[in-house]
């Protein structure tokens, strides 16, 4: 039996026919966006993801861009409640968590402590501009992604689901910001760069923007749907030999890590950790999906690598002084690792790494 039979076999024919209507969902999506959102194709695609992987994202990328445009339109394409947070120097994790207040019941006379919701108790998050807000309010935020709960009190609260947060990072202006630690950005399974666009794009968000009316999106999925299909996911089965490959990628950023080459040593002071390994599968999986397969290529690997791995490894100052980005790092591991399982099990440096 070949690799893809065998896959298909894991499969049942609802999900088979779930991934016909994942497909046809993606693509209604896409063309649903592009009533409102002009270019930003590999953007959108990462976004969408990241959402049926059941990931959080952030977006980096100059004002103007149309980020929160194109969240909140994606909010309405998926029949979502969308929330928006601007994070600010004085913000404190009540504004957003919600708080207590004390309140009478007017048929016993007594008071008694009622929980008022903040806006993080919607589908889609917007945290807009994360690395103003202090470590605190942070904090908060990135509690609510790993736990899908909040805190007040003594008392957990929890989150509706589906629940995705995209943070945004302006790249610009970064006096009176707060950094997010390398250890809570690696709770982001994608780091999506928003780009500026292309002369045609432009041309057509200057003629559509400057016109009287503006299309509105209809709805494609509901949230019950979405999280079948997060389900779906879950269940996309994968080969050893794609386990072999990311594992590759990822441990060979790891400079203490036997057979990791010495362009590395050079360029990185810091690599990724498990939690890579794990969105690269995750994310494939999603992708396969909306690509219309029941299969993980090595491609859908190699597509999302860099969303994946860029904040979650560091550059050194060698790397900074010689203008290496960590998408350059990436790009070079890309090119210079086996994508054959026969190849990359047979190769010496992965022998040492795969052992250790």
């Amino acid at each position: 039996m070949s690799v893809n039979a065998a896959e298909n076999a894991s499969l049942t024919e609802n999900d088979l026919g779930a991934i016909e209507k994942l497909t046809g969902a993606f693509q209604k999506i896409k063309a649903q966006l592009s009533r409102v959102i002009v270019g930003q194709n590999e953007v959108i695609e990462e976004l969408l993801i990241a959402m049926f992987s059941r990931g959080h994202c952030i977006l980096e990328g100059v004002p103007g861009l149309a980020k929160t445009l194109m969240i909140s339109t994606l909010a309405k394409c998926l029949s979502l409640d969308f929330s928006r947070i601007q994070f600010t120097p004085d913000l404190m994790p009540a504004d957003i968590t919600g708080t207590e207040v004390i309140e009478e019941n007017r048929s016993t006379g007594n008071r008694e402590f009622k929980f008022i919701a903040g806006p993080l108790f919607a589908n889609v998050i917007l945290a807009d501009e994360i690395n103003r807000t202090p470590p605190k309010t942070q904090a908060a935020l990135l509690e609510a992604m790993q736990e899908r709960q909040v805190t007040v009190g003594r008392v957990r609260h929890k989150l509706p689901v589906p629940f995705f947060v995209l943070a945004t990072q302006n790249p610009i202006e970064q006096e009176g910001t707060y950094p997010l630690p390398e250890a809570q950005q690696d709770r982001f399974m994608f780091k999506v760069f928003v780009k500026y666009p292309s002369f045609t794009d432009e041309f057509e968000i200057a003629r559509r923007t400057t016109a009287v009316a503006m299309d509105e999106p209809s709805p494609v999925l509901s949230g019950e749907q979405i999280l079948e299909l997060q389900h779906l996911v879950r269940r996309v089965p994968v080969t050893d030999h794609i386990i072999h490959y990311c594992l590759a990628l990822v441990r060979q950023t790891r400079i203490t890590e036997p057979g990791a080459p010495k362009w590395i040593k050079d360029w990185l002071s810091w690599g990724a950790g498990p939690r890579a390994v794990q969105n690269l599968i995750l994310g494939a999986k999603s992708r396969a999906l909306l690509l219309g397969r029941s299969h993980v290529q090595v491609e859908d690997i190699q597509a999302l690598a860099k969303p994946v791995l860029r904040h979650r490894i560091l550059t050194n100052f060698t790397a900074t002084s010689e203008g290496v980005s960590t998408d350059n790092v990436i790009q070079k591991l890309l090119e210079e690792t086996p994508s054959r399982d026969s190849e990359l099990l047979k190769d010496e440096r992965f022998k040492k790494m795969f052992a250790s």
